[in-house]
């Protein structure tokens, strides 16, 4: 902020003791409370001059015009005027507020009526200048101040006779003080002001702590409580609330633990930490009517004050024992992938060998007996060796990535080639139907692997379908524009639950002769060009049968809906 009058000007520009503040929370509290005092010491200025006047003591009624219109002034500033930071010139606020002071009390030193001194007065603007602006006005108020009691106290001695050194003294001495006051008050101005400052700054990091702590616990898996002594959820992150079941009546604010029975358990291991005052840990189920038990993991830790100035609350962590379990299982599945193609490598030698070898005493054998037993030892041979190439063919999905010249290819082209050579290799043609209405869309996906993907589904529907016509349908489709979907149907029997559970999971079969590859190759190969495999049973002509479909990855795009959604779709 500039005027046009630079009184106090410097070569650089001197910062006011509130100048760096933005808003004008402080200052403006601070300026209201310097205008209330100057409407005050007005407001008695006025009844002692009125006292004085009605006792008969008065010698100049100017005192009493200069005291009312101080009043008036002092009483339209507080009213109207708005605080306004101060620069480092004198502008024209200060002159309205700090000038106005400095000529009213220099008035009523000079007219001296009733033998009243108005020295004191001065203390007034000079600490108004030294708080609320910066230290040039307040030396420039303090010396202006000086200047008017040597002046006054100049004018005194050509209008009698008296000692006049005591009174040069004494102003010396006033102004020495209002000095010293405006560089104390101003140096005080300043720290309170970087006080603030550094608390605003405190703040605004605390607040913005507080956001990304907020964050960090609502993008959380597992759930978090906050829960005070008396059982009342202070906070709890969206996980939680999946995790508990939490009515959407009691979403928008804290709730009670033991409203509901099923969550009686959470509650007594928070009392048991209260209590305890230390971390408890504990698998608990969670019990819904009507419904299956939740089981949860939980561990509570102890938020407690030092000094015992605010309560102490406890923090639980919820975990889904399910989703833990899925874990484990999926770790270890890994690890035994990686052990079962190490078998498979070292396996591989051996059993080429066990095969040479067998054709070759087959090649002597005659008596038809010996014969048998050698053809019993081929069959094996061969079933260990399918085990094996399909094992290694889960190491190769895994580490091998697509070729990018040769990622997509034209749907019902390619579907109709695979199902037509299938069905003449297996002599399945009058039991199968091929439905090819997808507009030959382009999908991300190998034509190998899509023939590894067809051959596994339609051995699969082959086994367990009936031997009428139409048993075996394979049909392709648009689901949405781009988004192409193939479904390989078979009428057979409804799969139990638990074989549902566990479809595409590996090494499991509900056959004692199979490996429990072929489902789990067809899940790693869909995932591998970001495609989604599922189960489901539907009715195809008013026949119900077993539908394994695959959601297609559009050409430059990726789905980005989870497997397990498709994987555990119920019958």
């Amino acid at each position: 902020m500039s005027t046009p009058s630079h009184w106090f000007e410097t070569g650089g520009r001197a910062s006011g003791a509130w100048e760096a503040v933005p808003e004008l929370g402080s200052f403006g509290r601070l300026w209201r409370v310097f205008m209330t005092a100057r409407v005050a010491i007005a407001t008695v200025l006025v009844i002692l001059q009125a006292v004085i006047y009605a006792l008969g003591s008065i010698t100049n009624r100017w005192s009493i015009a200069v005291c009312i219109a101080y009043l008036c002034a002092t009483l339209a500033v507080r009213v109207w005027a708005k605080p306004r930071p101060p620069g480092s010139t004198f502008d024209a606020q200060w002159v309205l507020t700090i000038g106005v002071d400095v000529i009213t009390f220099s008035a009523l030193n000079a007219l001296q009526s009733s033998g009243i001194n108005y020295t004191p007065l001065f203390a007034l603007p000079v600490l108004l200048a030294s708080i609320l602006g910066p230290i040039l006005l307040a030396f420039g108020t303090a010396a202006s101040v000086t200047l008017l009691l040597l002046a006054d106290a100049w004018w005194s001695s050509l209008q009698a006779f008296g000692d006049f050194n005591a009174r040069f003294l004494q102003s010396g001495l006033s102004g020495s003080g209002f000095f010293l006051v405006a560089l104390l008050a101003n140096h005080l101005a300043l720290r309170l002001a970087r006080e603030e400052q550094l608390a605003k700054r405190s703040q605004s990091a605390a607040r913005m702590q507080t956001q990304v702590n907020e964050l960090v616990i609502e993008t959380l898996a597992d759930g978090v409580l906050v829960v005070d002594i008396n059982g009342i959820v202070r906070s709890a992150n969206p996980a939680s609330r999946r995790l508990l079941g939490v009515r959407d009546t009691v979403r928008s604010g804290p709730f009670i633990l033991v409203m509901e029975a099923a969550w009686l358990p959470l509650a007594e291991l928070m009392h048991s930490t209260f209590s305890t005052q230390v971390p408890q840990e504990a698998d608990i189920g969670l019990e819904y009517p009507g419904s299956n038990t939740r089981r949860l993991h939980v561990r509570t830790r102890l938020a407690s004050s030092k000094n015992g100035t605010h309560e102490s609350l406890c923090v639980m962590f919820l975990e889904d024992l399910r989703e833990m379990e899925a874990r484990v299982r999926t770790e270890k599945m890994a690890a035994m992938g990686r052990m079962s193609a190490a078998v498979a490598h070292e396996i591989r030698n051996p059993l080429a060998a066990i095969s040479q070898a067998n054709a070759l005493l087959e090649e002597d054998l005659q008596d038809e007996p010996h014969r048998q037993l050698t053809g019993m030892i081929r069959q094996n041979a061969q079933r260990l060796a399918r085990i094996v190439d399909e094992v290694l063919n889960i190491s190769r999905a895994q580490t091998q990535l697509p070729s990018p010249q040769a990622t997509t290819l034209a749907l019902d082209e390619t579907v109709q080639k695979i199902a037509s050579d299938w069905a003449g290799q297996t002599a399945a043609s009058q039991r199968m139907r091929i439905t090819a209405d997808s507009n030959n869309a382009v999908v991300r996906f190998e034509p190998e692997h899509l023939r590894r993907l067809m051959i596994n589904l339609l051995d699969n529907a082959l086994r367990y379908a009936s031997t009428s016509e139409r048993a075996i349908e394979v049909s392709t489709q648009l689901v949405t524009p781009g988004q192409a979907r193939l479904s390989v149907w078979s009428d057979g029997q409804p799969m139990e639950q638990t074989v549902q559970t566990h479809l595409f999971e590996p090494f499991f079969s509900s056959e004692s002769r199979s490996s429990g590859l072929g489902l789990y190759i067809c899940r790693e190969l869909c995932e591998r060009y970001g495609a989604l495999i599922g189960y489901q049973r539907v009715q195809r002509a008013g026949i119900e049968g077993n539908e394994f479909f695959v959601m297609f990855s559009p050409s430059g795009s990726t789905l980005a809906l989870p497997t397990a959604s498709f994987a555990t779709m119920p019958t």
